[in-house]
């Protein structure tokens, strides 16, 4: 039987983040559930679309952009299943047990639990209230890494070309048909140890509460890149 999984990787300036995003993938190489590996790159000044051609990716290039980056990548897939995943995201040692599982039971998506490869409080509560509002309102974040069927993928509209929120957009979509797969990926917290986390916390909710709203999605990306 064919690999039945593409692995998609959006990337941007990634050569820091991404050698060890692809290592977390070898056991799903070694073990043949991995069919093809996309990046989808917006146009990197660094190493990054090197690092993924030695790896053997395929390499989508395009507009920067997450939301348009992602949609090329799953328009170039071939799998009967997408796993998206951002380019600072690891996936932990047991990912292929819990990707198999959740393939061969349901037709559905699927999102890991959330941690940040940082410690302290604030890094706990942040995960903490991450992985809370996708259990209570099915509202996961791109770093939780995103598994769906390509047919359930192409039914919602696949990824809007948003320039914020396309993450949120893909979950309102598919609201009461995300599962919580019981392992967890960790994520760079170099954006919160910056900027600090209570802050870079309170700007994200502030984005996500006026994109609900029905903010225009181009003046939020503005406003929040800006800062």
């Amino acid at each position: 039987m064919a690999a039945r999984l593409s692995i998609i990787i959006p990337t941007l300036n990634a050569e820091a983040d991404l050698p060890a995003t692809l290592d977390a993938l070898l056991t799903g190489v070694a073990q043949g559930v991995i069919r093809e590996l996309i990046v989808t790159d917006g146009g990197s000044q660094d190493a990054t679309v090197i690092l993924a051609d030695d790896a053997g990716a395929e390499i989508v290039t395009g507009r920067a952009g997450r939301g348009g980056q992602l949609a090329r990548g799953a328009a170039t897939a071939r799998g009967d299943w997408l796993l998206f995943v951002h380019a600072d995201t690891h996936l932990p040692p047991g990912w292929v047990g819990a990707v198999c599982t959740h393939m061969d039971r349901c037709e559905g998506a699927a999102v890991f639990r959330l941690s940040f490869r940082a410690s302290g409080i604030m890094a706990r509560v942040t995960a903490g209230w991450a992985n809370l509002r996708t259990r209570l309102f099915g509202l996961p974040y791109g770093d939780q890494g995103l598994l769906i069927s390509r047919g359930l993928y192409d039914a919602v509209g696949g990824f809007a070309d948003l320039a914020l929120m396309e993450d949120v957009a893909m979950a309102r979509a598919l609201k009461g048909r995300i599962t919580v797969l019981d392992e967890t990926v960790t994520t760079d917290a170099g954006r919160y140890v910056e900027g600090g986390w209570l802050r870079r916390g309170t700007r994200n909710l502030w984005a996500l509460t006026r994109y609900l709203a029905g903010a225009d999605p181009k003046q939020l990306a503005a406003r929040y890149h800006k800062r």
